[in-house]
Formats: C-alpha cells, structure tokens, sequence
C-alpha cells in the first residue's frame, strides 16, 4: 500500500502481533508444553491463507479497503474467540493473563482498524 494510513497500521500490526507471540513462546517454554492445533486455530489459519491469497490479486485502492475491512473481520473473529472459548477455557493464571493483555491489544487493533475503513470511505 502506499496509503500512509494502511501503512501505519500494518506496522503497528506487526510490531505488537510478534510482541504477544514472544510472550507467547516464552510462556510455553516456561510451562514446558507443546501447542497443538484446535479447530479455532485451524479455521483461523485457513481463513488468513485464503485472504492473503485473496489480497495479492489486488493493488492501490482496491487492496487498501479489502485489506482493512479483512482486519477488522479478522480483529472480531479473533477477539471474539479469545472473549468466549479461550480466556474462559484457560486454567493456568498466567496464560490466563497473556490472553486478556491479547485481548486488550486487539481490541484496540479491531478500533484502529474500524477507524482506518471509516476514512478510505
């Protein structure tokens, strides 16, 4: 893209998705426990491989406002399983914490990205 906008919330994206996926691994190194696949996961990841594909045929405008109104799909898919299936499911206190910062994070993500699709209206 080269809308500063789109550009600017890419790299907070970026930025603060590998920041949650550090903890996330030092986390499950610390519990010494191997993640595994579930079918949340795997939906989710079908689905970002299907619209990154989806994504790619597309340039300029076009790419801008079908990838902002894909993040913040994804942001309410996300949150909404983090708010109903795993922060409820998580035993473990701090899993528990890392998913409600997570949570938090992309909440704020799903608003940026709301607001972005609201100015490439």
């Amino acid at each position: 893209s080269k809308n500063k906008e789109i550009v600017a919330f890419a790299k907070d994206m970026e930025r603060d998705h590998e920041a949650v996926n550090s903890q996330a691994l030092d986390l499950v190194k610390k519990l010494k426990v191997t993640p595994e696949d579930n079918d949340t996961s795997k939906a989710l990841a079908k689905a970002a491989k299907e619209e990154r594909a989806k994504l790619a045929k597309l340039k300029g405008s076009e790419f801008d406002k079908a990838y902002i109104e894909n993040e913040v799909a994804y942001h309410k898919q996300v949150n909404g399983a983090l708010e109903t299936l795993l922060i409820p499911s998580a035993s473990n206190a701090e899993l528990k914490s890392l998913l409600e910062t997570g949570l938090k994070i992309f909440q704020g993500h799903e608003q940026h990205a709301e607001h972005v699709a609201g100015m490439l209206k």
